[in-house]
């Protein structure tokens, strides 16, 4: 394990061989940390897929610490600010979050892993910053996925879809998981952005599960199939 600071963001890596050939950056959810998700770098077994003879890079940033308004102002690791009213986004605290990440990204690709051999991934707030910067960046990335969230900033981004922009990742392989007692992101949230995906012509891989604001077994399996599937076609 090594502690890598970025550009932006500080983060945690680990590597499963000495030369790695793709990416997976995974971004934790609010008030969380790093270390959320590292448990994953155990329980996703990628071995033997196409390509990844030499390993892979797990990278886990950590969010900035922030202001948060509906938690009463008090500050922790928020890749944005939510508000009492949730229809109205945070969107300059969003687009903060996505130039760190592109940092990420741009990063990979000096180290020597494309775009196209990276994955960006998350939950709650990390899932929303996988929607966003994934669906919008520059190059075609393997794919995005994301769990227990919603697409922020949504009507803007199929508006902009719409007149032709974002083009690099139209046809990148999306990856959605929801869990259907959940309270925090509700069920009909995350289909609402399921179905503004649609609309734009998105392909998506959707799951739910009887389960609330969490990850459970199923999931990590699906996503360890849907992973499989889009680093052996990258």
């Amino acid at each position: 394990m090594t502690f890598a600071p970025t550009h932006l963001l500080p983060c945690l890596e680990f590597t499963t061989g000495p030369e790695p050939s793709a990416s997976i950056i995974v971004m934790h959810g609010l008030g969380a940390s790093a270390d959320d998700f590292v448990p994953f770098v155990q329980e996703i077994d990628l071995r033997g897929v196409p390509g990844l003879e030499g390993g892979m890079r797990w990278i886990f940033p950590s969010a900035p610490e922030r202001p948060v308004t509906i938690n009463g102002g008090y500050r922790m690791p928020a890749w944005y600010d939510i508000g009492h009213d949730r229809s109205v986004e945070d969107a300059v605290g969003l687009r903060e979050s996505q130039a760190a990440i592109e940092a990420l990204l741009a990063l990979e690709a000096a180290r020597g892993v494309p775009a196209q051999r990276t994955v960006v991934a998350g939950f709650s707030q990390g899932c929303a910053m996988a929607l966003l910067v994934g669906l919008r960046y520059r190059e075609r990335l393997a794919g995005v996925a994301g769990m227990s969230g919603y697409l922020p900033l949504a009507s803007e981004f199929t508006t902009e879809r719409a007149a032709g922009k974002h083009s690099a990742n139209a046809k990148t392989p999306i990856f959605l998981a929801h869990g259907t007692h959940d309270d925090v992101v509700t069920l009909a949230r995350g289909q609402a952005s399921l179905s503004a995906l649609h609309s734009v012509g998105h392909q998506v891989d959707w799951h739910t599960y009887p389960m609330a604001h969490s990850v459970c077994g199923p999931e990590v399996r699906d996503l360890e199939r849907w992973l499989r599937k889009v680093l052996a076609a990258a």
